[in-house]
């Protein structure tokens, strides 16, 4: 059974970083795409970052310059890197695996931006 485990969450102030930290277990085969979502109260789930197994990279236009996705292969874990944060940063963020036939979701970590 696979499984993701998301970790690094926290209260952190305006202008300051995360490392968000997303741990895969199980039997993944033919990973398409690792990447991260994030939901903030009372809005829809929204894409962050994605790193397909091509090596293409993307971010959506609101994180740009501020957060770096990577990925370490060998174990299928993913990282976000998130600096200069802002209050608007705030959500429930997710790890995501894309494979041939499915898509994988983590539990989420908090992220609260706040002075």
């Amino acid at each position: 059974q696979v499984q993701l485990v998301e970790s690094g969450g926290g209260l952190v102030q305006p202008g300051g970083s995360l490392r968000l930290s997303c741990a895969s277990s199980g039997n993944i085969f033919s990973i398409y795409s690792m990447g991260w979502y994030r939901q903030a109260p009372g809005k829809r789930r929204e894409f962050v970052a994605s790193h397909n197994t091509d090596g293409t990279i993307t971010y959506a236009d609101s994180v740009k310059g501020r957060f770096t996705i990577s990925r370490d292969n060998a174990k299928n874990w993913v990282f976000l890197q998130m600096n200069s944060l802002k209050p608007e940063d705030t959500a429930v963020y997710y790890c995501n695996v894309e494979v041939a036939l499915d898509t994988y979701w983590g539990q989420g970590t908090q992220v609260t931006v706040s002075s």
